[in-house]
């Protein structure tokens, strides 16, 4: 039975993340902030009009 230390190591794989990598981080953290802005904006949104019916 063979450990998984000793598994082969994948180039390709490897290949494929120092290329796609530089593209695909940038885009998530970019997206995670729009995501979060558009959530502020919906939770001030609403606080907004709760004061207003108040």
């Amino acid at each position: 039975m063979k450990t998984p230390i000793s598994k082969r190591f994948n180039f390709t794989m490897a290949l494929q993340w120092l290329i796609f990598l530089p593209i695909i981080l940038p885009l998530c953290i970019i997206f995670g902030a729009i995501e979060g802005v558009v959530k502020m904006v919906e939770k001030m949104a609403q606080r907004m009009w709760m004061d207003m019916e108040l």
